[in-house]
């Protein structure tokens, strides 16, 4: 084994294994052997997590699942043209510093290991209720709060991010003879299109005063997790974590409402289920910055306004990543329905979006 540095959190132990993604069982018992190596072989279970449409993780554990789980995570593939695997792992560090996350154990060739968050994975039925969203926007709060470790202020990743992405779609999912549509990807925009449109956003949204906080930038449902005797969530899953823009991270948000394998955005929530859930976040977010005032409505009224925009670019992120996906991905989902669901609400709602004015 040797060891990687991890900025945010000093040396992150790094093992000398690949884990293969098709029969993962005896890398998994490798890594064991160094992690828990008081576990006896023939004692170990093992869960699989099938939620995830990037990575296959893996939970195990002797005993109780609830209870000394380990999670192995195991990369997609090709996922580290677009992510920052050593950034992923300060990301951890940062948020365990700060009771948000879980204890990262180690990384390896293809992956990481972590602690299992006791409690139960969201559904989208209990994604609308009251009591949970105040939770969730309480959580974000206190998360966008965590300044940076360094000195200065924080540079948000979104613009660099999406260009990233776009350059990938270019070089791997060609358009076709038409010049209208990719060609593995049928009835979607072209590269050039798309080059124009992510212009247009950036233009638009650098008018937008929304600040720099240390963000998730992929709150799904499945990617926040529920303890109901403790009455807490936390939010698992840091590979697009990073500091963003604050009403990115929350419209991103707003657009998981929908869903994800039966995606419908008529399940987006209305703007009254907004404002409540911008004012839960607000009083957090200002409690633990210091200011423990109570938001007025203006201010909520504003993050409002400027949550709407963002949650374009949101979805304008997640349908190139779709379309990149498409062509790599070995996992089973319906990526080119994904990027064709995302990429049409984007469409659909933007002209509405870009006349809001900011208050």
């Amino acid at each position: 084994m040797d060891r990687g540095s991890a900025a945010a959190g000093g040396v992150l132990l790094h093992l000398d294994i690949h884990v293969d993604e098709e029969k993962p069982r005896l890398g998994i018992l490798e890594l064991l052997k160094t992690l828990r190596p008081q576990w006896k072989t023939e004692d170990i279970q093992m869960k699989v997590f099938t939620e995830g449409i990037t990575n296959c993780l893996t939970g195990c554990y002797v005993g109780s699942l609830q209870e000394a789980c380990v999670l192995v995570r195991v990369y997609g593939r090709n996922t580290e043209l677009y992510v920052d695997r050593q950034r992923e792992v300060e990301m951890f560090q940062l948020l365990h510093a700060h009771h948000c996350g879980p204890l990262i154990y180690c990384s390896f060739h293809n992956g990481i290991c972590y602690e299992f968050v006791r409690g139960e994975v969201l559904d989208d039925r209990l994604l609308r209720q009251p009591s949970i969203f105040r939770l969730i926007a309480a959580e974000m709060g206190r998360i966008h709060s965590i300044k940076p470790p360094a000195t200065g202020p924080a540079e948000a990743v979104l613009w660099a991010r999406m260009a990233k992405l776009l350059t990938l779609v270019g070089n791997n999912v060609q358009d076709g003879p038409d010049n209208h549509s990719p060609q593995n990807v049928p009835g979607l925009p072209s590269h050039k299109v798309l080059s124009d449109e992510m212009e247009t956003l950036k233009k638009h949204l650098s008018d937008t005063l929304s600040p720099v906080v240390l963000s998730h930038n992929d709150l799904l449902t499945k990617n926040i997790v529920y303890n109901l005797p403790e009455g807490t969530v936390k939010f698992i899953d840091y590979e697009y974590a990073d500091y963003n823009y604050q009403a990115f991270d929350i419209g991103n948000h707003f657009n998981e409402f929908a869903g994800v394998s039966d995606m419908d955005f008529s399940r987006y929530p209305s703007r009254g289920v907004q404002r409540e859930w911008l004012r839960a976040y607000l009083e957090s977010y200002r409690r633990a910055s210091g200011r423990p005032s109570p938001p007025t409505e203006t201010e909520v009224t504003a993050l409002y306004i400027q949550v709407c925009k963002f949650s374009l670019a949101s979805n304008f992120f997640w349908g190139l990543w779709a379309m990149l996906q498409s062509h790599f991905s070995s996992i089973d989902f319906d990526f080119k329905r994904y990027a064709t669901d995302r990429l049409h609400f984007y469409f659909q709602k933007k002209a509405a979006y870009f006349k809001l004015t900011e208050v």
